[in-house]
């Protein structure tokens, strides 16, 4: 199963998971009780409460975020960055095998 690690915001604690492949980022965070990941609309990319910054290096492995995604990032709590990802839409493969997303400082305004 392919690795993914969380990052929190203070930077000093790191969760690392091995989660299946098909699961989302976000999927894999709360159903492993990673703090800092809300994913309260379940999925949908409509309330940016899984917001993520990936790692710059690993963005050429991401497919390109949809129209639905692309706009839900503007309206996140923390600003947008250029590596910023909504977790909800990014789906678990091999490729992203040690992956590592770091988290905002809040999920909410």
């Amino acid at each position: 199963m392919p690795k993914i690690t969380y990052v929190a915001a203070d930077r000093s604690t790191e969760t690392t998971l091995d989660l299946p492949q098909g699961t989302s980022i976000m999927r894999g965070a709360v159903s492993n009780d990673v703090a800092g990941i809300v994913g309260q609309c379940g999925g949908y990319a409509q309330c940016g409460s899984c917001h993520v910054y990936v790692e710059p290096t690993a963005l050429d492995k991401l497919e390109a975020p949809e129209s639905e995604e692309d706009e839900m990032l503007d309206f996140t709590a923390c600003t947008r960055e250029p590596n910023s990802r909504l977790s909800c839409q990014l789906t678990v493969t091999d490729a992203l095998d040690g992956l590592i997303v770091r988290l905002p400082e809040r999920q909410y305004r």
